[in-house]
């Protein structure tokens, strides 16, 4: 609703007629109220001015949104709600992250863990040293594998995540690393000023700019760093997740241990750093269980957080990663008395680890050991 003033003022003149008696008498406005009458021996003509006081009209309407826009009606309102982050923090962490899955129990469980460890190290190196059909193939093995050997729930959720988190860096990088045109002139005057012949027709259907977007741009330098950086990221995270999924904690300390006996003789603390391994992959499990129960806790009391100030919402989840960090150091605290009542006094020589790890090689091993040779092959013919 909104309000208009509105001032009228009316002037008048009023001309009589003439008589043979004239007077003249001026009217002033009323609030001055003065009068003046000459003294004439004949009357002349009478002008009347009436001239009222400005008188202030008020006219107010309805505003039904026709004629003005009502544009905040238009922004988009609990997109991003406190509620919903909670929700989403809760459901990311239900489901196993880089924790072991003893059943169903597949092929992959079998293989030895020194061949899982040599297997990780290849596809860290392949996707940044060999070309675009290399790294796809890769990324497609791994999604293969994934949907073979894990639960559907998991497998479902860990490729989603894992693809969504890579097609953003992906789009990021591809427009972003030479998406921008420059704004400059090169230096050196073009072929036909100086004499130089003209490009070959053969290169005629080269292009170094694959797509515009607007004022961005993907070439095929973006494309590169997209492609290299994207499925790297993809084999890191999912190749990992493949590993912790179908080994324990046990055997793949004990596989890094057999890698890095020669160190010993070079003074390398191997014993303590497979200790740190151990109590690291143990204390994954702790970290999410954690996140995930203070968040069910948040949402299970039902703020009504569209009361709340956005200062008060923010003090909320302040103190949420606060009792985070409170209660993950409560776990190390009671690790460490545990293990010093276990006879551990800081020595990693003097503290004895038992592994429970099975040497054989079976059929598994060898066509893993195949399959990764034969990957490693065709990377090396590819970059020739």
């Amino acid at each position: 609703m909104y309000c208009r003033v509105v001032l009228h003022s009316y002037p008048t003149v009023v001309f009589p007629s003439l008589s043979s008696h004239h007077t003249f008498k001026t009217q002033s406005p009323p609030f001055f109220r003065l009068q003046f009458t000459p003294n004439f021996s004949h009357h002349g003509p009478q002008l009347s001015l009436n001239q009222t006081l400005l008188r202030p009209q008020i006219k107010c309407t309805e505003d039904t949104g026709a004629s003005t826009g009502n544009w905040d009606k238009w922004i988009p309102k609990n997109i991003v709600s406190a509620d919903k982050v909670l929700r989403l923090i809760s459901g990311a962490t239900s489901s196993p992250i880089f924790q072991y899955i003893s059943s169903p129990t597949t092929c992959l469980h079998s293989v030895d863990p020194r061949i899982k460890w040599a297997w990780l190290l290849a596809l860290v190196i392949l996707p940044a040293r060999s070309n675009m059909m290399i790294r796809v193939g890769l990324i497609t093995y791994l999604a293969l594998v994934s949907v073979w050997v894990l639960p559907t729930p998991v497998w479902r959720d860990q490729l989603g995540r894992v693809s969504l988190l890579c097609g953003i860096l992906f789009i990021m990088l591809g427009l972003g690393t030479d998406g921008v045109t420059p704004l400059g002139q090169l230096r050196s005057p073009p072929p036909s000023l100086i004499g130089l012949p003209n490009v070959p027709t053969s290169f005629e259907g080269y292009s170094y700019v694959i797509m515009k977007l607007g004022p961005l741009q993907l070439t095929r330098k973006g494309l590169s760093v997209a492609s290299t950086s994207a499925c790297l990221a993809f084999s890191i995270f999912q190749s990992v997740n493949l590993c912790l999924t179908t080994t324990t904690p046990e055997q793949l300390a004990w596989a890094l241990q057999w890698f890095m006996l020669p160190l010993i003789n070079f003074g390398v603390p191997v014993a303590e750093v497979i200790l740190t391994l151990l109590l690291s992959l143990r204390f994954i499990n702790l970290v999410f269980d954690e996140v995930r129960n203070l968040a069910l806790g948040i949402v299970s009391r039902r703020v009504d957080w569209k009361l709340l100030t956005i200062m008060e919402t923010i003090d909320i989840f302040f103190t949420y990663i606060r009792q985070i960090f409170k209660n993950i150091f409560n776990h190390a605290e009671q690790i460490s008395q545990a293990m010093i009542v276990r006879g551990f006094r800081g020595d990693g020589n003097a503290h004895k680890i038992y592994f429970s790890s099975d040497t054989s090689i079976g059929m598994a091993d060898i066509l893993s050991l195949l399959c990764l040779i034969g990957l490693i092959g065709a990377a090396a013919v590819s970059n020739t």
